[in-house]
């Protein structure tokens, strides 16, 4: 897979993907909204077992108390945990769509460098044109196909589009 001015380039079809608000940064920091240049890993497949059909034999179900820590600050730094958790966190389990299907990237995972940026994810996108905060977002369809072909260990090339903003459709 590779990030190209007209998508996500995967097998030779081209994906509409938003990416951060911050643009692509070669020195991504926590906080700074921008998606990372360089070769990201698929480490992990998460789901929402009460939402969708498994997508894939190696996808893990996301339930009510899972959360992911973003406090640059704490052991558990860009890692996944549960709750009760009293640093700063994400919920995983959402009440909108966005993390119904979650590809982990191994951006500054599972060994975190404090302040380096946390969950650089492949997920749903809000809407047309909506960035994210660093991950990079696809529609539904694009990433529920995507979920059910993708495998741990492949790579998400990120090359450093200077003008690149997300490619609309």
């Amino acid at each position: 897979m590779r990030l190209t001015p007209g998508g996500l380039l995967v097998r030779g079809r081209r994906l509409p993907v938003q990416i951060g608000r911050g643009g692509l940064a070669r020195d991504k920091r926590e906080g700074d909204g921008a998606t990372p240049v360089g070769r990201l890993r698929i480490l992990g497949l998460l789901w929402r077992a009460d939402r969708l059909p498994r997508p894939a034999g190696w996808a893990r179900p996301i339930g009510p108390r899972d959360l992911w820590c973003d406090a640059p600050d704490h052991p558990a730094y860009n890692q996944p945990v549960r709750a009760p958790f009293a640093a700063s966190h994400e919920r995983m389990r959402r009440a909108d769509p966005l993390y119904d299907i979650v590809l982990v990237t191994d951006w500054n995972y599972p060994k975190a460098t404090p302040g380096r940026g946390s969950a650089i994810f492949v997920h749903q996108r809000r809407r047309l044109g909506a960035p994210t905060a660093g991950c990079l977002a696809l529609r539904r369809a694009d990433l529920i196909r995507l979920a059910r072909r993708v495998r741990k260990g492949d790579e998400i090339l990120i090359p450093p589009l200077a003008a690149f903003r997300g490619a609309q459709a």
